[in-house]
C-alpha cells in the first residue's frame, strides 16, 4: 500500500508544477534539465550505435538477426544507467534552485515559511547545497559500482537489483531536497526514510520509471522535487515544524 502512495505522491508532482506562484521557481530547473538532457542524447544515441555495430562485426553472417534484439536490450541497458548517472549530474548543477523550488511548495502547500532567508541569504548558503550534494554522491558512486556489475553481469537478477537500488537513490535524492531545507542532516534523513521504505520505493520507482520515458524525462526533476515535497510535508514535516 505504502508503494503506491510513494508512486501517488510522485504524480501529485504534475498539478503542483503548473500552480500559481510556483511556475516561476520551476522554470529553471526545467530549464537546466532541458539544455543538459538535450546535449547529452545526441552522444548517447551515437555511442549506442557504434557499441551495436561493433558488436554486429563480430556476429556470423548467419546470426546477423540478432541485431534486431541487441538494439532493444542496449537501448534498455543505457536508458537504465543513463537515468540514474543523468539524474546525479542534473541535480548536482540544480540543487540550489530545486531546494528553492522545494521551499516554495512547502510554503504553497502549508501556508508557513520554512525560513526567512532573503536572496543574499540563499546565496551564501549555495556551498552548503553543493556540499550536500556531494555527500549524497559519495553514498552512492560505491553501491553504484557494484549494482552495476551485477546489471551488467547477471542476467535478470542483475537488472531487478539495478531498478531497486535507482528507486532508492531517486527517492533520497529528491525526498532530500525539503530534509535539507529544514537542516536536518543527510544521515538523518536517510534514517527516516528507511523508516518508512515502501513509501521512498514507490516514490523513486515512478521517478524511475517516467525518466525512462521520452519527452516526459524532461520535467522529472521540477515534477519529483514537488511530489518529493508533498511527500515530506505529509509524512515527515510535522517532526520538525517550529
Amino acid at each position: 500500500m505504502q508503494l503506491g502512495k510513494g508512486f501517488e505522491y510522485f504524480l501529485s508532482g504534475f498539478s503542483l508544477i503548473s500552480q500559481k506562484g510556483l511556475k516561476r521557481f520551476v522554470l529553471i530547473p526545467l530549464l537546466i534539465n532541458l539544455v543538459l538532457f538535450g546535449s547529452s542524447l545526441f552522444f548517447i544515441i551515437g555511442w549506442i550505435e557504434q557499441g551495436v555495430n561493433y558488436v554486429n562485426g563480430y556476429l556470423p553472417d548467419f546470426l546477423s538477426w540478432l541485431e534486431f534484439i541487441i538494439w532493444p536490450i542496449a537501448l534498455l541497458l543505457v536508458l537504465f544507467i543513463y537515468s540514474m548517472v543523468f539524474t546525479v549530474i542534473t541535480n548536482f548543477i540544480a540543487a540550489p534552485f530545486n531546494g528553492l523550488l522545494s521551499e516554495k511548495v512547502e510554503l504553497y502547500l502549508t501556508g508557513q515559511r520554512v525560513n526567512d532567508d532573503g536572496l543574499a541569504d540563499l546565496l551564501k548558503d549555495v556551498p552548503r547545497m553543493l556540499g550536500r550534494e556531494l555527500a549524497k554522491l559519495m553514498y552512492y558512486l560505491p553501491k553504484a559500482l557494484l549494482f552495476l556489475i551485477l546489471l551488467l553481469f547477471i542476467p535478470v537478477f542483475g537488472q531487478v537489483m539495478w531498478f531497486l537500488f535507482s528507486a532508492w537513490m531517486f527517492a533520497v535524492q529528491y525526498i532530500d531536497y525539503p530534509f535539507d531545507n529544514h537542516k536536518i542532516p543527510f544521515a538523518d534523513a536517510r534514517q527516516h526514510l528507511k523508516q518508512k521504505q515502501g513509501l521512498s520505493y514507490g516514490f523513486g520507482s515512478a521517478v524511475l520509471i517516467f525518466s525512462m520515458v521520452p519527452i516526459v524525462n524532461l520535467i522529472v526533476m521540477p515534477v519529483a522535487v514537488c511530489g518529493a515535497t508533498r511527500l515530506f510535508v505529509e509524512n515527515y514535516r510535522i517532526n520538525y515544524r517550529a
